[in-house]
C-alpha cells in the first residue's frame, strides 16, 4: 500500500486489508508488535496512568465499572476493548465516546508507515493503532483490556501502572492450553515489579500470586485485602483503608464491582464515595445482560465459556418464575467448549433454538445440538432464524435469552433494534 492510499482509504477498507496481510488471524508473540511499537514510541504512555486488566471473564465490565467512577470524579478515561459488537469504533473510546472514523484510519496510517516489512495480525494491527489514538488523546488514565492471555498479548507491550487479573477459566484452548495454572501464569504475564497487582477472584489458580510473589509485583487480592459483602440489601467494600457502603445493585456483574474499587485504590486517584456509588450504577456494556425488547423479554449476553454461562444461568434463575417459559437462543464458536458452556443452561432453558454462526470458525447448529442430548431443541441455519422461531413461540410474559458468542448478539442486536422483524 501507497502513502497515498493509505492516506485515503475509509474505515472499511482498512479493515478488510488488516485482514489480508497476516497469514492468521491470531498469532501470539510481542516481537513483531513490540518492533513496531518501539518505532512509534508507543510502550510508555507518560502522559497517562495506565491500567491493564487481563483475564477470562470479566475483563469489558471491570473496565467499564473503573471507567464511569473515574468520569464521575472528574478524570478524563481511554479505554481499548476487544472485540467489538456491531462498529469497529467500539474498541476505542475517549470518555465513554467512540472516536471518528477518520482517527482510526488516521492511526492505521500511521502503523503502516512504521511497520516497514513487519507483519501484523488483525489484532496486533488494531492494538498499535489503537495505543497510538490514546497517547494522541492523553487521557489521565488509560485501561487497556487485554485479548487472549496476557503475557504475550499485543497489549502487555505497555508498561502499566496497575494490572489485574479479574478471573481464570479454561478457554482459548488452542493457544492457552487446557492447564488451568499453565493459563493463569499466562495471565499474570502483565504483572509488573513493584507495581501493584489485583487478583480480582479468590479462587484463581495459584500460579497467578505465584508469578507475583516470583517478579517483586505487589498483590492485592479478592478476599484477603478486599472484599464485597451484601449488608441490608446493599453492597459494601472493605479494605484496610477504605469502607464504602449502601452500594446499590449495579447493571454488570456484582463480582467485578470490588476488583474496580481496588484498582482505583491501588492507582492512587482520587475518587471519593459519592463517585464510585454513582459510577458503578451507571456502567453498562452492550451485550452484557442487555435488554433487546421487552415483550417478550430478550435479554442479550455473549457468554460463551463455562465460567460466563455458570453466571448467566444464576442471573436467569434469579428473574423467572414457573409462569415464565425461557427460550434460549445460542450460537457459538466451533473452537469453543460447547459441551461445557452448554450444561449450566440447561438448568434454566425450558426451549433451545440452535443456530449455525456462518463466520471462520463458526460452528453448525448440529454441532451444538451434540451437547444438548436428550433436549428439546430446533436446529436452524443462522442467528435469524432461531431468533424468528423463538419469538414466535414465545409468549408476551416469557423469556428470550440470545447468547454464545459477540457474533451472535451482534446479529440479535441489529436484527431487533435495526426493526428487521416487523
Amino acid at each position: 500500500m501507497t502513502q497515498a492510499t493509505s492516506t485515503s482509504r475509509s474505515l472499511n477498507e482498512w479493515l478488510a486489508y488488516l485482514e489480508s496481510i497476516h497469514p492468521t488471524t491470531i498469532e501470539l508473540g510481542l516481537e513483531r508488535v513490540g518492533a513496531v511499537a518501539n518505532q512509534l514510541s508507543l510502550t510508555e504512555l507518560s502522559n497517562s496512568k495506565v491500567i491493564t486488566v487481563a483475564g477470562t471473564n470479566g475483563k469489558g465490565s471491570t473496565c467499564a465499572y473503573i471507567e464511569q467512577c473515574l468520569l464521575a470524579a472528574g478524570y478524563s478515561v481511554g479505554v481499548y476493548s476487544s472485540p467489538h459488537i456491531t462498529d469497529y469504533k467500539e474498541r476505542v473510546r475517549i470518555n465513554s465516546q467512540m472516536l471518528s472514523e477518520q482517527a482510526h484510519c488516521q492511526a492505521f496510517a500511521a502503523v503502516e508507515a512504521a511497520r516497514g516489512t513487519v507483519s501484523l495480525s488483525y489484532f496486533e494491527f488494531g492494538t498499535l493503532a489503537a495505543i497510538w489514538l490514546l497517547q494522541q488523546q492523553a487521557p489521565d488514565v488509560v485501561l487497556l483490556e487485554v485479548g487472549l492471555g496476557g503475557r504475550l498479548d499485543a497489549t502487555n507491550i505497555v508498561e502499566p501502572d496497575v494490572a489485574v487479573v479479574t478471573t481464570v477459566d479454561i478457554d482459548h484452548q488452542a493457544f492457552l492450553g487446557d492447564d488451568i495454572n499453565q493459563i493463569g501464569f499466562e495471565k499474570a504475564g502483565i504483572f509488573r515489579p513493584h507495581k501493584p497487582a489485583i487478583l480480582g477472584d479468590a479462587k484463581l489458580p495459584p500460579t497467578v500470586l505465584q508469578h507475583a510473589q516470583t517478579i517483586a509485583a505487589k498483590p492485592i487480592r479478592a478476599g484477603f485485602e478486599f472484599q464485597l459483602n451484601a449488608v441490608d440489601g446493599k453492597w459494601c467494600y472493605q479494605s484496610a483503608t477504605r469502607s464504602i457502603t449502601a452500594i446499590d445493585e449495579p447493571r454488570l456483574p456484582v463480582e467485578n464491582m470490588a476488583t474496580a474499587i481496588a484498582v482505583i485504590e491501588a492507582a492512587q486517584l482520587d475518587c471519593d464515595d459519592e463517585a464510585i456509588r454513582t459510577g458503578l450504577a451507571r456502567a453498562a456494556l452492550p451485550g452484557r445482560w442487555q435488554t433487546l425488547q421487552t415483550k417478550p423479554w430478550v435479554v442479550a449476553d455473549v457468554a460463551h465459556n463455562p465460567q460466563s454461562t455458570r453466571l448467566l444461568s444464576k442471573k436467569i434463575a434469579a428473574v423467572v418464575n414457573s409462569a415464565r417459559q425461557v427460550h434460549g437462543v445460542v450460537a457459538m464458536l466451533g473452537d469453543k467448549d460447547s459441551q461445557n458452556s452448554l450444561q449450566p443452561m440447561k438448568a434454566v432453558i425450558d426451549h433451545w433454538y440452535l443456530a449455525g454462526l456462518d463466520v471462520p470458525r463458526g460452528a453448525d447448529a448440529n454441532h451444538l445440538a451434540e451437547a444438548l442430548a436428550d433436549t428439546k431443541l430446533v436446529c436452524c441455519q443462522d442467528v435469524a432464524t432461531a431468533l424468528r422461531q423463538a419469538l414466535e413461540s414465545a409468549s408476551e410474559d416469557d423469556m428470550v435469552v440470545v447468547f454464545g458468542s459477540f457474533y451472535t448478539v451482534a446479529e440479535a442486536q441489529q436484527l431487533l433494534q435495526g426493526n428487521s422483524f416487523e
